[in-house]
């Protein structure tokens, strides 16, 4: 490659580099608020050093446990059921024939992606609670069968699992594209070599695409546990918003924080906890590269 070409890809490159400059690595700088006692009339820098006296507040306090716990497990459920629903559904489309209706089913399960979280909120407000906390479509259908009415929102077990139905029809058809897309990769010419063995359609989804998806699955899955101890705080406090009641399993890190910063104005725990999390994070994710070099080190990011 020629000089020339070198500095034509270079000012290609310029435009990214600048926006990861100032706004990924400049905003590092405010991470020495983590580790000290900050006020804004002496600012960043001028504010004295406190040590480890913020990363300690949030560790002691009673809801550090609490809140790892929720983030972790919420993840665990959002990452796990989104991929199975999105595998299931890429591999329920590729058996569609039809190209129209096959298009048309695609943009369906796909349609949730867009839908805001405020609009999610309300309408399980709606489903769960009914206008004004009069019934609700699922307390309905619990009196229809003659089974006892659920208050859902004083209810904080139950949250786990709807939050986990909502990030599945949120989530399942924009994971099944990117699995059709691996599909399109594999070979016709192994379809027809099973066809002629007298393989069923059923087989071959199981014998032949769920193996050949397996590296893609492995890559997702590094990808989302990469995001495991970032909670998703658009959906999550859209839902639950400031109800104490639900807290003890569905506050997580990144509602915890807001709340905190908001109540406080403590910036620099704020800042010593969202520092932990991006810490915890990337070991999660190191953690999860070894281990897919480990199983499957020919399909590994790294």
């Amino acid at each position: 490659m020629s000089s020339r070409d070198s500095l034509v890809l270079l000012l290609l490159a310029l435009p990214g580099i600048a926006w990861f400059l100032v706004f990924a690595y400049g905003p590092m700088v405010g991470l020495v608020v983590a580790f000290k006692a900050f006020n804004i009339r002496d600012g960043i820098f001028g504010s004295p050093w406190n040590g480890l006296a913020n990363f300690r507040y949030f560790l002691m306090s009673g809801d550090a446990a609490t809140v790892v716990f929720n983030t972790v497990f919420l993840n665990a459920l959002f990452l796990g059921a989104s991929l199975l629903a999105g595998l299931v559904l890429a591999l329920m489309l590729n058996e569609i024939r039809g190209g129209p209706y096959r298009r048309f089913m695609q943009s369906v399960i796909f349609f949730p992606y867009f839908v805001s979280p405020i609009v999610i909120s309300i309408m399980l407000q709606v489903i769960l609670s009914g206008v004004g906390g009069r019934g609700g479509l699922v307390n309905n259908l619990l009196s229809v069968v003659d089974l006892p009415q659920v208050s859902w929102y004083t209810e904080p077990g139950a949250w786990p699992w709807i939050l986990t139905i909502v990030k599945v029809w949120q989530l399942g058809g924009y994971t099944s594209v990117i699995f059709l897309a691996a599909i399109t990769s594999i070979s016709e010419e192994v379809y027809e070599a099973a066809e002629i063995d007298g393989a069923s359609r059923w087989r071959m989804a199981l014998s032949i695409t769920v193996p050949l998806l397996l590296p893609t699955f492995a890559v997702l899955v590094v990808l989302g546990v990469g995001r495991m101890f970032f909670g998703d705080f658009a959906t999550i406090y859209a839902i639950v918003q400031d109800n104490g009641v639900l807290f003890p399993t569905t506050d997580v890190i990144d509602t915890y924080v807001f709340r905190s910063l908001r109540m406080i104005g403590d910036f620099g725990t704020t800042a010593a906890i969202g520092l932990f999390q991006s810490v915890v994070g990337f070991v999660f994710v190191a953690a999860a590269v070894l281990v897919q070099r480990r199983f499957q080190k020919e399909s590994s990011i790294l």
